[in-house]
């Protein structure tokens, strides 16, 4: 009995390993800016080896996202996917450039991208779907208990999006029992963004994001730009300054997986409590404080209720949603720094008296709280900061704007030559825009019709219902608060609100 006993304390200890995706453009360079703050994270150093500072005692997991050679280094369980050389070239020349596994690098031999077409971006991928899975089937050998994969794309592009979408279908097909998250970045409208076709390229991706990931942390560059130019005070956001906006936010959500304690130790875990139903699993995400550390104006002082404050103001969310409209499905919130579990369960009680949250009212109305370490070998400037996973139905906006803007497109039949002459699904026609956009618009309903108290008989009585206008807001839900620590020394100090 004591031998079983030790096996299963070994097998809960034993990390979860995710490999991660990076497709196309943005996926790339967002990517490489996650991989250098996961290094400094963990002390490792930009050639994989680690720091002279570095301890193998400090209680973090680096066999989550990294395995290790031969010769001691460290190497990100990472795949770098692209059509066209130049972004993942302009990677394997940087300082981080010899810390990925050259193995796990694929660039077209044509070298000429999907020239911002979904549909050649697909067709590419099926054509050495092959290729990719040897190479994803290798890195999962080499996982003691792999719990599933990262994506990291945008939408908007050719290869992102349409690379990226048959790599998703690839994944459920052949992982089907793994869990497929992705980091999306949406695109700004139709008016101020660069890509013709990016209202096509975002419906055909939203398709496979609905059909086949099982949690999408929407992220899109309308709210993103704002973030950096209210937030960081920079006036023209580089890209660069966009990719650590969401690189931060990355590492963050991975926080609780790779320096673990009582609960949120896992990803099924984590995400177990964010998505109550299937096809809901979009999820929006906040933090603060950024910081611009160039401007010491920007530092302020910082509490756990100033933190908690903020992260339910959509200001500070980056995803073009609002609480005015909508109600929450569930609240994850991960507090990292010093932070006394008394003073969380304080902060929850005022949120919870002056009803800033309206939650669902056929369903449990609670914040989940946890709390993170700090990395022991990162500086930051503040005393507590604060990453916030939501379920909101107020996101069927951002669907919203994509299904008007591609219906202003798609009236007129503008740019579908260059669906045409690419064949593929649109070798017979364009029946797939008409699928991908009745996947999306029934997206909207469900979570249009989650607001309502009788969402539980959605599909029998609700969707018949349905009208294009909005449904009357319920009423504010009282919030009920969990707190759970991640913490080893807040780790028996969870407690909860019990509804009224």
């Amino acid at each position: 009995e004591s031998a079983l006993s030790e096996r299963e304390r070994e097998r809960g200890s034993m990390p979860r390993e995710i490999i991660t995706l990076q497709v196309g453009q943005c996926g790339n360079k967002v990517g490489c800016e996650f991989w250098e703050q996961l290094c400094a994270e963990h002390g490792i150093s930009r050639n994989g080896l680690l720091e002279d500072f570095a301890t193998a005692s400090c209680g973090d997991r680096k066999d989550v996202f990294f395995y290790q050679a031969d010769d001691d280094h460290y190497i990100p369980r990472a795949l770098l996917l692209d059509l066209e050389p130049r972004v993942i070239e302009g990677i394997k020349a940087s300082e981080y450039g010899r810390l990925y596994n050259p193995e796990n690098i694929y660039i077209s031999p044509a070298g000429t991208g999907a020239g911002n077409v979904w549909v050649s971006g697909y067709n590419q991928a099926e054509k050495v779907v092959d290729k990719i899975i040897n190479m994803i089937d290798r890195e999962a050998d080499d996982c003691d208990s792999l719990e599933g994969f990262v994506l990291c794309h945008s939408i908007a592009g050719g290869t992102g999006s349409g690379m990226g979408s048959y790599i998703l279908e690839a994944l459920n097909d052949h992982y089907p029992k793994k869990v497929i998250t992705t980091y999306s970045v949406f695109p700004q409208s139709s008016s101020d963004g660069n890509v013709v076709v990016g209202p096509y390229n975002s419906m055909l991706a939203m398709k496979r994001l609905t059909l086949n990931a099982d949690c999408v942390v929407a992220l899109d560059n309308t709210a993103l730009n704002r973030i950096a130019q209210e937030r960081l005070l920079v006036e023209s956001p580089s890209f660069r300054d966009i990719n650590s906006l969401v690189s931060t936010v990355m590492a963050a959500s991975t926080n609780t997986l790779r320096y673990p304690g009582y609960m949120n130790n896992d990803l099924v875990g984590m995400l177990a409590s964010l998505i109550p139903t299937p096809r809901c699993h979009f999820l929006c995400t906040g933090y603060t404080p950024f910081t611009n550390l160039s401007r010491q104006a920007s530092i302020r002082k910082t509490s756990v209720l100033d933190v908690m404050r903020r992260l339910l103001d959509s200001n500070n969310w980056m995803v073009s949603a609002t609480t005015r409209r909508g109600c929450y499905m569930s609240i994850l919130n991960l507090i990292q720094g010093d932070v006394d579990p008394i003073e969380v369960h304080k902060s929850l009680q005022r949120i919870r008296e002056r009803k800033l949250a309206r939650f669902i009212p056929w369903g449990p109305a609670s914040i989940q709280v946890g709390l993170t370490r700090k990395s022991p070998y990162v500086e930051t400037k503040h005393r507590v900061s604060g990453l916030m996973m939501a379920n909101h139905t107020g996101i069927r906006y951002l669907f919203k704007r994509i299904v008007s803007e591609f219906d202003r497109m798609y009236k007129r039949k503008v740019h579908l030559k260059h669906f045409e002459v690419e064949g593929g699904l649109f070798a017979d026609g364009f029946e797939e825009f008409d699928s991908s956009r009745e996947v999306v618009q029934n997206l909207i309903s469900e979570y249009q019709a989650a607001e309502s108290d009788e969402y539980l008989d959605y599909g029998s009585t609700i969707e018949s219902r349905l009208t294009s206008t909005d449904p009357r807001e319920p009423p504010a839900a009282a919030a009920a608060a969990t707190t759970s620590s991640s913490s080893s020394s807040a780790a028996s100090s969870s407690s909860a609100y019990s509804s009224l």
